[in-house]
């Protein structure tokens, strides 16, 4: 037998996490003192604590590590699946580095333009709830990029021509969408994409799908990179209702969320003060 001293030696394996393994059902030692507690550990379990200390290394966590251990059947594919949330959470981790270098070196700020007209086909973005405690913005995100595939898809598929870069805004457009947004009924968003169609493939479009025109208009923009955050949509809210403008103010209501690769640019059309504009 060897005492916890030994046996900590041995192993590399400190006493107090030899007593925390203990404590987890992971290393349990073959003999405890009832008088002194002092706990001593065979030989062959050496080798149970250098298979622990493997996969305690990986970051794999002491739940699975018993679970391995218990089922050695399952350890190779326990592994895999924490391999592959590990490489899940470097990615998130670069892209986080990248958002954070993009802001450091080009903080974002509010510009001005004139947008032109366009003619865009609209669609109605399916499930989410906005009712949530917590709005899942990852999930506004895949819903949205599907939507955005569908629809291109659908449209080149009728004879019509993608011509410019997809926005998001809140489905605020007609009355029963404005009762569901805010609701947990939903749908929430609209996706909106410009595109070149002539009569054909105007009428070749499913019923889902409207044809429509955007109005040329005097905007603000603000682009923030990265994905989408409940931090980020406010910031942009923020900048661009804060922004200074002459006798005029901004449309928040029906602002735009157009969907680079890299990130949201958001907008929001400028209206005169005595211009009530096309939202209450």
């Amino acid at each position: 037998m060897l005492l916890i001293s030994e046996f900590s030696e041995m192993c590399h394996l400190s006493p107090q996490t030899l007593r925390f393994y203990h404590s987890e059902g992971l290393l349990v030692p073959a003999e405890v003192n009832e008088q002194t507690g002092y706990r001593s550990y065979r030989f062959d379990q050496v080798e149970q604590a250098m298979l622990i200390t493997v996969l305690r290394a990986t970051g794999m966590s002491v739940k699975l590590v018993r679970r391995a251990l218990d089922e050695p059947d399952t350890a190779a594919g326990l592994l895999a699946q924490h391999e592959e949330e590990i490489q899940r959470r470097r990615r998130a981790q670069d892209e986080a580095l990248s958002d954070a270098r993009e802001f450091l070196g080009s903080w974002p700020e509010v510009r001005r333009r004139r947008t032109p007209a366009a003619t865009v086909v609209s669609k109605l973005v399916p499930g989410l709830s906005a009712g949530r405690t917590q709005y899942d913005w990852a999930e506004v995100d895949a819903a949205v990029t599907a939507t955005v595939k569908e629809l291109v898809a659908t449209v080149e598929s009728c004879g019509a021509t993608v011509a410019g870069t997809p926005w998001r805004t809140w489905a605020m457009e007609t009355t029963e969408q404005k009762r569901r947004s805010l609701t947990m009924e939903g749908p929430h968003w609209l996706v909106k994409l410009p595109v070149v169609a002539d009569d054909r493939a105007a009428a070749a479009l499913p019923a889902e799908v409207e044809l429509q025109t955007f109005e040329a208009r005097e905007e603000l923009s603000i682009f923030i990179p990265g994905r989408s955050s409940m931090a980020k949509y406010g910031t942009a809210l923020s900048r661009l209702i804060t922004h200074p403008l002459d006798s005029a103010y901004v449309d928040i209501v029906a602002m735009r969320h157009l969907l680079h690769e890299d990130g949201i640019e958001s907008a929001a059309q400028i209206h005169p003060l005595d211009d009530s504009g096309p939202t209450e």
